[in-house]
């Protein structure tokens, strides 16, 4: 709930706070909102505060989606090579032997987050770099967790067509 409010918290902020205690609070919670991909949310929330030392406290700010979209493609990826892949182990706790369709249907939409997440952080970048605070707050804010939302509609479609094919 707190990652989908923050660039409305930007937004809304920004003006009154400065950039500066904003990219403090944002940093620090891609480090403890993501305790999964610990090492990476560090990173990420070092690289977002560097941006800011180097002059561009801003673009620390809005990158905020951008890490987060960044840490999220490099654990699903990562999975992929270290295996299990991520969804495969969501769809395991609900049915512990998953047969080989499954596995390999569950391999091939984590490759499909990974497209998400890619695109989804490459606008979030754009959006940073190039867009005003507001158009940054709309994608960021609204239009890109429609964009996640749908992604979950259509996998699960996909995924009812796929069991009543295979039942």
């Amino acid at each position: 709930m707190l990652a989908a409010a923050w660039p409305f918290a930007v937004w809304w902020l920004e003006d009154s706070l400065g950039p500066w205690p904003l990219l403090a609070v944002g940093s620090a919670l891609i480090a403890w909102r993501l305790p999964q991909a610990r090492g990476l949310a560090v990173l990420a929330a070092m690289a977002l505060i560097t941006i800011g030392l180097a002059g561009k406290a801003e673009w620390g700010l809005r990158g905020y989606p951008v890490a987060v979209n960044a840490i999220m493609l490099a654990t699903f990826s990562f999975s992929l090579w270290q295996g299990p892949p991520i969804i495969e182990r969501i769809a395991r706790l609900k049915e512990p032997d998953l047969p080989p369709s499954g596995v390999r249907y569950t391999r091939k939409v984590t490759q499909a987050w990974c497209v998400f997440f890619l695109v989804n952080g490459a606008i979030a970048a754009w959006t940073a770099y190039y867009a005003s605070l507001a158009v940054w707050t709309l994608y960021n804010g609204a239009i890109s967790y429609v964009l996640m939302a749908l992604m979950f509609v259509i996998e699960w479609c996909c995924r009812r067509r796929l069991r009543s094919r295979t039942q």
